[in-house]
């Protein structure tokens, strides 16, 4: 692999810098996203059994003592209870739009990375074929060593870009399809709130 690396030219190096900056976002985007999955059911029994235990308050402390953006949401949402469910609503989907918004960060990094890994590698494969174009007539001599030597070297950063940007586009995918199961759980878990909300005022 060393060896490719080496024979791919300069091209490989801002590919290899995409592909060092797609992993440790992707990291960071996995850590981030493990520490804010809770069992939102066991979630929302316990707020159930702090409301019926000590009210609102003892509420926001389960609130409080649980990670993550439905835990947030429910939060903001309870603060303002005493000013009526409108108010409540409108504080979870204040709070909710930016729990999105931290869930997403840096994910269009990871869409640059994907579309520019794959175009750096074009780019070096056309720079490869015009080098080689240029020790042809260089040699004057239209020689299979010369032609194929210089074209394999050439596709070298193509094959490396579109490496890159699959490994890439995975964890992307990947990130995607967990921040949307979470968003559904913020949506479902701050319906049953509000209905929990309303059901004790009405009593």
């Amino acid at each position: 692999m060393v060896q490719y690396f080496n024979e791919g030219g300069g091209f490989m190096w801002p590919i290899l810098i995409l592909f060092v900056v797609g992993l440790m976002i992707s990291l960071e985007r996995a850590w981030t996203l493990t520490r804010a999955s809770v069992n939102t059911r066991n979630f929302l029994a316990n707020i159930k059994d702090a409301f019926k235990k000590g009210g609102v308050a003892n509420a926001i402390k389960v609130c409080e003592e649980t990670r993550g953006p439905v835990a947030s949401i429910f939060h903001a949402g309870l603060l303002r209870v005493d000013r009526g469910v409108e108010e409540v609503e409108k504080s979870i989907t204040s709070a909710g739009s930016i729990e999105m918004a931290f869930l997403e960060r840096g994910l269009i990094w990871l869409a640059t990375v994907i579309s520019l890994a794959p175009m750096l590698g074009f780019t070096g494969t056309v720079w490869g074929m015009i080098a080689a174009f240029d020790a042809i007539k260089a040699a004057n001599d239209i020689s299979p060593s010369i032609v194929a030597g210089g074209i394999s070297v050439a596709l070298l950063t193509t094959a490396f870009g579109l490496v890159v940007a699959i490994i890439i586009q995975t964890f992307n995918n990947y990130f995607v399809s967990r921040i949307d199961k979470l968003i559904i759980d913020m949506e479902e878990s701050s319906n049953e709130l509000v209905d929990m909300l309303i059901t004790q005022e009405k009593k």
